[in-house]
């Protein structure tokens, strides 16, 4: 059995995007990125406010290594959540931005 493929067919199936619609998927995951960040940091705000509520003292004395061990696992969570569905705050931004990138047409 001989298969050959010719690379004609294959090359015109795909329908070229043209540059503007390159530039608007970059800017779209740009936009997505920075929404996804604005989340996060948002998130970690969140966080850093609950853990003021928590009264001092305890088992362990708090010095400066755990509240630097605690803003940087706050800021892992954060950026966790956000990179998942997150609390939603992300994807509604997203898609009130998204309709000025998509008419810049």
């Amino acid at each position: 059995m001989d298969l050959k493929i010719d690379p004609r067919i294959i090359a015109g199936s795909a329908t070229p995007r043209t540059p503007q619609q390159m530039r608007n998927e970059r800017d779209l995951g740009r936009l997505r990125e920075s929404t996804r960040e604005f989340e996060a940091i948002f998130v970690m705000e969140m966080f850093k406010a609950m853990r003021k509520t928590i009264p001092e003292g305890g088992l362990f004395e708090k010095n400066t290594a755990t509240e630097v061990y605690e803003e940087m696992l706050d800021t892992e969570r954060a950026r966790a959540v956000a990179a998942g569905d997150g609390i939603g705050l992300g994807k509604a931004m997203y898609e009130q931005l998204k309709d000025l990138v998509e008419k810049r047409r």
